[in-house]
């Protein structure tokens, strides 16, 4: 597994920043990935920049005293159009169809910080190959993979609870059904994985369709009280034995400490939102196979096969596998 955090996606700007011609006259973000790094090209260039939609409409972003204000972009001929990342190329090609009217009138040209190895002429600029799978930091709340993952709750997708509110009682109670949300993902994740004590799980599921968070499964501690969790003091191997348990991919944590533990029982990758980074150095020979960090050809040659027996199964019709069968 690769991982990038904004820090790194700002170093790499910074190091490669020179590939860019200065005669670009409008830098184009694609939302909402491609913002991001749109925006830190438009700053170090000092040029303007604009969202995809706001340049098809005719507008760029310009700077005012005291707030932001849109001009028409016409005049402008070369335009720079920019997203955080190549995968399959699918994104790209929408953007490229999107924009096909406009090519006549612009000279528009293409640019991703981190390129797939192979899809290189996709574009006319990147900053850094890339190998699948990969997490970056701003979207791993909505990743594709996320039902593959394993999240906790308290630091990841609301705030920890205050010493005073911890009583095991009615003010943690009251904490439960009214914490602040942190980090909500866009799609269904795998398993939630928690230190709560399984006594809580009704208004810990309360709260969890409150924020509309899915998910498959609540894995939660099943010890009688808070002091008998504290003599335990098995928050690492509990989260790790339910990672285990299933072929799962990540796991979301909020305290380094356990991030750690977690990932040196189970070989597997850990991500931390309290340092906001990927935890992997104990990664398995097994995992490396599987992730394509070890023998990369074995694990293309794998998804290629995957999806040709999902096409088979698509394709097949009720009549031809009963005629199959008989």
């Amino acid at each position: 597994m690769n991982y990038r955090n904004i820090s790194d996606l700002n170093k790499i700007i910074l190091k490669r920043l020179s590939i860019i011609p200065r005669d670009i006259d409008l830098i184009v973000g694609v939302p909402r990935s491609g913002m991001m790094p749109a925006n830190l090209l438009a700053l170090y260039l000092n040029k303007p920049y604009t969202d995809l939609h706001s340049f098809i409409n005719g507008y760029i972003y310009k700077a005012g005293a005291r707030a932001q204000f849109f001009d028409e972009s016409s005049g402008r001929k070369n335009i720079l159009v920019v997203d955080d990342s190549v995968a399959s190329g699918r994104a790209l090609a929408e953007v490229k169809d999107l924009l096909k009217d406009h090519s006549s009138r612009y000279n528009i040209k293409y640019c991703v910080i981190y390129m797939s190895p192979g899809r290189e002429k996709s574009v006319d600029y990147y900053f850094e190959n890339v190998a699948l799978p990969r997490y970056f930091q701003w979207n791993i709340m909505n990743h594709t993979s996320l039902e593959k993952a394993c999240f906790d709750i308290d630091g990841v997708l609301c705030e920890d609870p205050r010493p005073d509110q911890n009583d095991d009682g009615e003010k943690y109670i009251d904490f439960i059904l009214n914490a602040p949300p942190l980090y909500i993902p866009g799609s269904k994740i795998g398993s939630i994985v928690t230190s709560r004590l399984e006594k809580y799980r009704k208004e810990t599921e309360t709260w969890l369709q409150k924020y509309n968070i899915k998910y498959n499964e609540l894995i939660m501690l099943d010890l009688p009280d808070m002091k008998a969790r504290q003599q335990a003091n098995n928050h690492g191997s509990h989260k790790a034995n339910a990672y285990k348990s299933k072929p799962y991919i990540l796991f979301v944590e909020s305290e380094l400490g356990q991030a750690r533990e977690i990932n040196r029982l189970t070989k597997k990758p850990v991500f931390c939102t309290e340092t906001f980074e990927m935890i992997f150095e104990a990664e398995s020979v097994m995992y490396n196979l599987k992730s394509g960090k070890y023998l990369p050809f074995l694990r293309k040659y794998g998804l290629k096969a995957r999806a040709k027996l999902r096409n088979l199964k698509k394709y097949s019709s009720p009549k031809q596998v009963a005629l199959s069968n008989e």
